[in-house]
C-alpha cells in the first residue's frame, strides 16, 4: 500500500476515522490527506463509504471515532467554524428550483457575507466559464442535469474556498459534460485549490492525480496513481481499482 502523503503539508486531514450506522460499520479507521494544488480522488464502488465521509467532513454527520483537520483547524475543536475554507458539492442536488440561476448564488453570495459588487463579478465569470451567462435569469427547473451541476459548482466556488470537494458531481451527466467539469476542477489544483473529488468513474482520474481508493469502509492503497499501480500490480486504473475493491469480485464470480 502506497503511504500517505505529508501531513503536515495537507489542507484536509482524516485520521482514524470510524462510523457506525446501528450495527453496521460503514467507515473502519480511515486516514488520508489532501494536499494544496493537487486533485486527490476518493475513488470506490457504490456503498464504499465515500458519501458517509463527506457527511463526516460536513458535519452533516457526528464525528464520534478520529479527527478531521481542515485548513490546520480540528473538527471537534472548532466545530463550525473549521468550515469556512470549505466549498462543498454533495451527491444530490442542493438548489432551489423555483429560483433563477442568479438568485441562487446571489442568496449563497449573501450568506458567505461577499459584498454586492464582488458577489456579481464572481457569478458572471463562474457562468461564463462553464458557457451559463445566457441561462442567468432562468429558472433552475428549465435547466438540465449537467447545467445545474455546473451551477452548483459555481456556487460552490464564489467564496474562493481553499478546499474543495466534490461527492460523485458527474453521476448521470454525459461524457461532453463530465469531461468539462473534470477539466474545469483541474485548471483550480493548478491555481493551488485543494480538491476532493469521490467517485466510482475510472476514467475521471488523470495521471498526474493523488489516488485514495476506498472499499466497504476501509482505505485499501492511496499514493500518486503511479505509486497505486506498482503497490498493486496493475498496469491501470481500472485493473487496480478491479483488485483492491470489491468490484473485481463481484466481475469474477
Amino acid at each position: 500500500m502506497s503511504g500517505p502523503a505529508d501531513m503536515t503539508d495537507a489542507a484536509l486531514r482524516l485520521a482514524n476515522i470510524s462510523h457506525d450506522y446501528g450495527r453496521r460499520r460503514a467507515l473502519d479507521g480511515v486516514g488520508f490527506s489532501v494536499p494544496p494544488g493537487r486533485v486527490t480522488v476518493l475513488l470506490g464502488p457504490n456503498g464504499a463509504g465515500k458519501t458517509t465521509l463527506f457527511g463526516l467532513i460536513s458535519r452533516l454527520l457526528p464525528l464520534r471515532q478520529g479527527d478531521i483537520t481542515i485548513a490546520g483547524h480540528s473538527l471537534k475543536a472548532a466545530g463550525a467554524a473549521a468550515l469556512e475554507p470549505l466549498g462543498i458539492v454533495f451527491q444530490q442536488p442542493t438548489l432551489d428550483l423555483d429560483l433563477t440561476v442568479r438568485q441562487n448564488l446571489t442568496y449563497f453570495a449573501d450568506l458567505r457575507g461577499l459584498s454586492r459588487p464582488v458577489a456579481n463579478e464572481r457569478i458572471v465569470g463562474g457562468l461564463q466559464r462553464f458557457g451559463l451567462a445566457e441561462r442567468a435569469n432562468d429558472a433552475v427547473r428549465e435547466l438540465n442535469g449537467g447545467h445545474r451541476r455546473r451551477v452548483e459548482i459555481v456556487r460552490a466556488t464564489l467564496h474562493e474556498p481553499a478546499i474543495l470537494i466534490l461527492d460523485e458531481p458527474t453521476v448521470g451527466l454525459d461524457i461532453p459534460t463530465r469531461q468539462a467539469i473534470v477539466a474545469d476542477l483541474h485548471a483550480r489544483a493548478a491555481s493551488g485549490t485543494a480538491v476532493l473529488w469521490a467517485t466510482h468513474l475510472i476514467d475521471e482520474v488523470w495521471a498526474d492525480d493523488r489516488l485514495v481508493v476506498l472499499d466497504r469502509g476501509g482505505v485499501k492503497a492511496q499514493g500518486d496513481v503511479a505509486g497505486v499501480l506498482e503497490s498493486s500490480g496493475a498496469d491501470s486504473v481500472a485493473e487496480a481499482f478491479a483488485r483492491l475493491t470489491m468490484a473485481g469480485e463481484s466481475e469474477a464470480a
